[in-house]
């Protein structure tokens, strides 16, 4: 009976998992530098104004220069050196930016300084100073443009994330019954 009880608060517990959100975005830097990506949240999972980024359950960036790769970055290549904040209005579907409040809003796989985001590696930020890029440990000045520029997403049901960019949620393995 008891083993019978832990099944069924199990495959409760499973039933209770929301269905996830997912929104997609593309960002336009300077010198022909762009981004495109997307994330994914559980609508029930956040709470207060803004999805953070410990939110998340899948998120990627791929840049390129005048439509040519200049590199990624994926939920799964966090470790702890990672710069990773985010502040996303899933109401008005946007991303945060500079001057509504919160210092870099936005700062995945790259610190302020633009220095941070490992050899070979990509990120973006938008601070004070600028929206822009990191390539290789590099501050891409090109890819530049104001702090206040709006950065909106578009909600899709149908995107199809790379593997990398989601983490895997909790399993729910089988409950101590005390036998």
């Amino acid at each position: 009976m008891k083993r019978v009880l832990a099944l069924g608060l199990t495959i409760a517990a499973a039933g209770a998992v929301a269905d996830p959100v997912t929104y997609a975005f593309e960002w336009a830097g300077g010198g022909g530098y762009a981004i495109k990506g997307a994330l994914q949240f559980d609508d029930a999972a956040y709470t207060g104004r803004f999805v953070r980024e410990q939110d998340l359950s899948c998120f990627v960036i791929e840049g390129s220069k005048d439509g040519e790769d200049v590199g990624r970055w994926a939920l799964t290549m966090l470790n702890e050196q990672t710069s990773w904040r985010m502040h996303f209005d899933p109401v008005l579907g946007r991303f945060l930016v500079e001057g509504e409040g919160v210092w870099m809003p936005q700062a995945w796989n790259m610190n302020g300084e633009g220095i941070d985001c490992g050899e070979g590696g990509f990120g973006f930020n938008i601070g004070n100073a600028a929206q822009d890029i990191c390539v290789d440990n590099q501050l891409i000045f090109e890819s530049q443009v104001t702090p206040e520029e709006p950065f909106l997403a578009a909600r899709m049901d149908d995107f199809e994330f790379p593997r990398d960019a989601c983490i895997a949620p909790p399993l729910l393995g089988w409950l101590r019954t005390g036998n």
